[in-house]
């Protein structure tokens, strides 16, 4: 009802003019006809009653009264509905000089964020140092995962982050079976990458969270990080990966070290991630 409110006539294109209204915004029986449904059965979706509703009529009437992407998955959740996959909404896209504050506020632990299919968009220069992150690289995180052989020689529990990472990414891309970007790249690394495809068809699945990395850095040895993977709600599609040192092996002093002028002079050898 309070979103009914919000939207005039004019903004739903009906003509001006007509009897006075005695409050503002669409009558119910205006809403009804728009979204092509009867006006007791809007009246009962009002009111809340127990009737059937199917996600083409919810979206019939998220369009007639407006609503954003967050007001529309609220909607379906309301009517006990699995919500949509959440959008971006235009207000939002331009996020990029935030984020970039909060990965370079994070140094001089590693920070990175990726797409919904695992591509590097932003990193800060710890991530460049330790990780090996730079542009002339491949910029897919779960190719370069597979198909990095610094990063595999270096990681010392490759293996058992290997399952959680493909178990993490069926998780993100059976949300959308039908996106073509993420087989793009499940096409891409299946074709290069054996080890990948034999974990693939295990068929696990693994909300995204936290990884632990063992790296043994050429210049100062063993690293143990904890990878976190968090997510903004205004920006679903991005995932924020901010690495922490562990208090094992002097992980923090050594990360310092490295960020510090005299071990990014020395770090000739980095290690991708």
């Amino acid at each position: 009802m309070s979103r009914r409110a919000r939207v005039t006539p004019a903004e739903a294109g009906l003509p001006a003019g007509g009897p006075r209204r005695r409050t503002p915004g669409l009558r119910r029986e205006e809403v009804a006809v728009l979204a092509g449904v009867g006006v007791s059965w809007y009246q009962w979706l009002e009111q809340g009653r127990d009737i059937s509703v199917s996600p083409q009529v919810l979206d019939a009437v998220a369009r007639v009264l407006r609503l954003n992407g967050t007001e529309r998955r609220h909607l379906y959740l309301l009517a006990g509905l699995n919500p949509p996959v959440p959008e971006v909404a235009s207000v939002d896209r331009d996020m990029c000089d935030g984020l970039r504050r909060l990965i370079d506020a994070w140094m001089p632990y590693p920070a990175h964020i990726m797409d919904a299919y695992y591509n590097c968009v932003l990193y800060n220069d710890a991530a460049a140092v330790v990780l090996g992150m730079r542009p002339e690289a491949q910029q897919n995180c779960l190719v370069e995962f597979f198909t990095e052989p610094l990063f595999r020689s270096r990681v010392t529990n490759w293996e058992e982050n290997a399952r959680k990472v493909v178990a993490q990414f069926r998780a993100a891309s059976s949300a959308r079976p039908d996106d073509e970007g993420f087989q793009a790249v499940l096409a891409e690394v299946s074709a290069v990458s054996e080890d990948f495809t034999a974990l693939w068809e295990q068929r696990d699945i693994e909300d995204a969270g936290q990884i632990r990395k063992e790296l043994d850095h050429p210049l100062v040895g063993l690293l143990v990080v904890e990878a976190t993977a968090l997510k903004v709600p205004a920006r679903p599609d991005l995932m924020i990966v901010l690495h922490t040192p562990l208090d094992e092996a002097n992980t923090a002093a050594k990360l310092e070290w490295l960020a510090s002028p005299e071990g990014r002079r020395g770090a000739m050898y980095p290690v991708a991630g």
